[in-house]
């Protein structure tokens, strides 16, 4: 078998020189690799193992703990292992939805990076057959004091809206926080949500003897090679970052590309036998996951991929991450039908394969093979390792501490201070950058606890969210990860929304790092059991690990996107204050729960401690206000978070431009204390005896809305009084200001 081109190692020179180790494959692996061959791969072979067998494309480090999710449920159509996971939602619809980290790109090259993973996840959605309908994200960065921290947060914003807003594709809702750990690598995650007919629910598959495959989409360039292999790495300052692993994207080809698919899963389902994104490790892991998945194997002649630059090699062919490609089992028969439609969007569509039926990959070039591997080998069958795993020092010191307590002398100068912190800031300066209202089905536009889009031809609507408080995780990962499900569900329900399923994106540091592993391992386990409390199964998600500069990790950070249904657009409630005289009460207890909090961030620059919560009690609360909106009985509701309770109180009075007049019964400090499972309610003065009666002591009456834009706090003795208007001003001013 040809070992490629000439200015490419040998087999012998690969072994000797340990060429693989570059790749991130282990002396062991490559020994397990010549096992299998029963023979040294070559440099083309070595390459598709080296990429396959990435963290990134196998989870080989996080296998373990991700088999632990809790993925079937009643309405779950499809679970982990396809593109997207698929929910039903009743008159033979469905949603799908799926969220991919670009963490690695984003930090390079910031535009591309975070505009390609705006592309990528788009094309996982329609590759299952789906219309995506929104875009969500979720982006960690340092503190904006930073120069270079601006510079990532400008143009990843521009990268997430110039792509998203090209394609058509409203972007809803997200989150952005901030903290210093952040500050060599952001974290950018993309959420996608498409609307399927379950009749046309696509598999990634490549199956039936002789079957074509087919190219179809943009040409293939030098781009993004080994970005797989580069998202599983860690970056360290002195090394020279691979902007070569950084993929260029094209929404407007895109855009052609979505359409095309769509209308050939629709229009002719007779031709199509399975369809799959080529993502993470290109036209590789496409094809042998699609060979792999349908028990088949694959030959394919790389003289007819598509090429955008000359002399490519079988190497740069397979492990290319050029955009906006997709690969098709075409039913044999049909290829003509490929052909026109697809030209008729001026798109490549190629025949550079088939289907056969022995379980093997290979490849042809120049009429020559240049691979030839078990295709399971490749695609299922990566070595999975049992990471060691050790509690952080640092939860010991956690449990040894005094709770800390913060020191408010002035409400007011706190709250403002709060408001002005850009993880609590207004984020319009972000989302006014997106079109939230393209497609004309955004009925909530960010800004409120969860975007909601209505479904086109019924009474529905979906809820969407993005959430997770990685201080929590830091503290306690296991709490801290049953935090950001209940968080998201809290969002999802404040908006009138069911609770359906979650996707998520785990972004931790070094799998390598026995506490690193540890963190990761625990927050699953607090993120199976929300779970599994709420009725949530996993559908979809996808795994970031290497997330360090310099040897120091991020916090661990598992973003929960999670999707519920509103059965009927009626319910549709949102968090601001609709009216002056409207009763305003707070659902759940208000303790001492200072832990990770703003105000300990604020006013100690650093988060310590140990934090409480009780999924019992979030349920009971989440069920009795969904239970109250269904009813009519809400006017706004709104989860409190970050900044404690005085801070969601303000936040519902921003966008009316109202005010509140409130007894407090706590403490000043207990105003900014985070405990968890509280709701901020406001109620019509006509449904306020109904309400009480459906909610008993789970709610407790704070206080009125005014129409004046003035904050009424009657404190003890004290009475505090703060302007409504100045609060305002801080809270949208504060990210434009520190961005100048």
């Amino acid at each position: 078998m040809s070992n490629n081109t000439s200015f490419e190692p040998t087999s012998d020179e690969i072994q000797l020189k340990k060429i693989y180790r570059e790749w991130g494959l282990t002396d062991q692996e490559y020994t397990k690799i010549v096992e299998i061959l029963k023979r040294k791969p070559n440099y083309t072979e070595t390459g598709l193992f080296a990429v396959m067998w990435s963290e990134h494309c196998s989870y080989k480090n996080s296998k373990p703990v991700l088999k632990t999710f809790p993925t079937s449920g009643p309405h779950v159509l499809q679970g982990p292992g396809e593109g997207a996971g698929i929910v039903d939602i009743g008159d033979g619809l469905a949603v799908v939805f799926k969220a991919e980290s670009h963490n690695h790109p984003s930090a390079v090259e910031p535009y591309e990076g975070a505009a390609t993973g705006v592309g990528g996840i788009i094309r996982d959605i329609f590759s299952m057959g789906a219309r995506p309908i929104a875009m969500l994200d979720s982006l960690r960065f340092g503190e904006l004091t930073n120069p270079r921290t601006k510079y990532l947060f400008e143009q990843i914003v521009a990268g997430i809206g110039g792509y998203g807003n090209c394609i058509g594709i409203p972007t809803v809702g997200g989150e952005i926080s901030f903290d210093a750990c952040y500050e060599g690598n952001p974290l950018v995650n993309a959420m996608c949500v498409g609307i399927i007919e379950h009749r046309h629910i696509q598999k990634g598959q490549a199956k039936g003897v002789g079957n074509p495959i087919f190219y179809v989409g943009a040409k293939t360039g030098r781009d993004g090679i080994h970005g797989a292999t580069f998202a599983s790495e860690e970056f360290e300052d002195e090394k020279e970052q691979k902007r070569s692993a950084v993929q260029v994207g094209d929404s407007f080809m895109e855009k052609l590309l979505l359409e095309a698919c769509l209308e050939l899963i629709i229009e002719h389902p007779e031709a199509i036998v399975g369809i799959q994104d080529m993502g993470a490790a290109g036209l590789v892991s496409s094809s042998s996951e699609m060979a792999s998945k349908a028990g088949s194997g694959l030959q394919l002649n790389l003289d007819d991929v598509p090429q955008r630059e000359t002399n490519m090699t079988p190497y740069e062919m397979m492990l290319s991450e050029s955009q906006e490609r997709m690969l098709i089992c075409v039913k044999k028969g049909h290829e003509k039908t490929v052909y026109d439609l697809f030209a008729k969007y001026e798109l490549d569509a190629v025949d550079i394969g088939t289907v056969t039926d022995d379980g093997q990959y290979r490849l042809y070039h120049k009429g020559e093979l240049v691979a030839d591997l078990p295709v399971d080998a490749l695609a299922s069958e990566a070595p999975v390792y049992y990471k060691e795993q050790a509690i952080p020092e640092r939860l010991a010191e956690f449990a040894a501490m005094e709770p800390f307590q913060p020191v408010v002398s002035s409400v007011k100068e706190t709250l403002y201070e709060l408001l002005s912190q850009p993880t609590i800031a207004s984020k319009k300066s972000v989302y006014e950058t997106y079109d939230s209202q393209v497609l004309t089905n955004t009925v909530v536009r960010p800004g409120s606890d969860a975007a909601v889009v209505r479904i086109k031809g019924t009474k529905k609507a979906l809820a969407m969210t993005t959430d997770c408080n990685a201080r929590y995780i830091y503290l306690d990962p296991e709490v801290g990860g049953q935090i950001a499900v209940a968080e998201a569900a809290r969002n999802i329900v404040a908006s009138g929304g069911q609770p359906l399923a979650i996707t998520d994106c785990l972004n931790y540091g070094s799998p390598e790092k026995p506490d690193v592993f540890w963190e990761l391992a625990q927050s699953a386990n607090g993120i199976s059991k929300a779970c599994l409390a709420l009725n949530t199964p996993v559908i979809s998600g996808n795994v970031s690990l290497y997330n360090e500069t310099n040897g120091q990790a991020i916090y661990p950070t598992p973003m929960i996107g999670m999707v519920g249904l509103i059965e009927d657009v009626q319910q549709v409630t949102t968090q601001f204050f609709k009216q002056a005289e409207d009763a305003i009460y707070v659902v759940g207890t208000t303790k001492d729960d200072f832990a990770g909090s703003e105000i300990q961030k604020m006013q100690t620059g650093q988060i310590a401690g140990t934090i409480a919560f009780s999924l019992e009690e979030e349920q009971a609360n989440q069920r009795l206000v969904l239970q109250a909106i269904k009813a009519g009985l809400i006017q706004s509701a709104h989860d409190c978070s970050e900044g404690g309770l005085l801070v969601a109180l303000a936040e519902a009075t921003f966008e009316k431009n109202l005010g509140f007049s409130i007894d407090w019964k706590g403490t000043k400090a207990q105003l900014f204390s985070e405990s968890q499972s509280r709701f901020v309610l406001s109620v019509s003065a006509e449904n306020r005896s109904q309400f009480e009666e459906q909610f008993g002591s789970n709610a407790t009456f704070l206080g009125t809305v005014t129409e004046e834009p003035v904050y009424k706090i009657q404190c003890g003795a004290e009475q505090l009084t703060i302007d409504g208007v100045e609060a305002k001003r801080l809270w949208e001013d504060a990210i434009p200001c520190l961005m100048k």
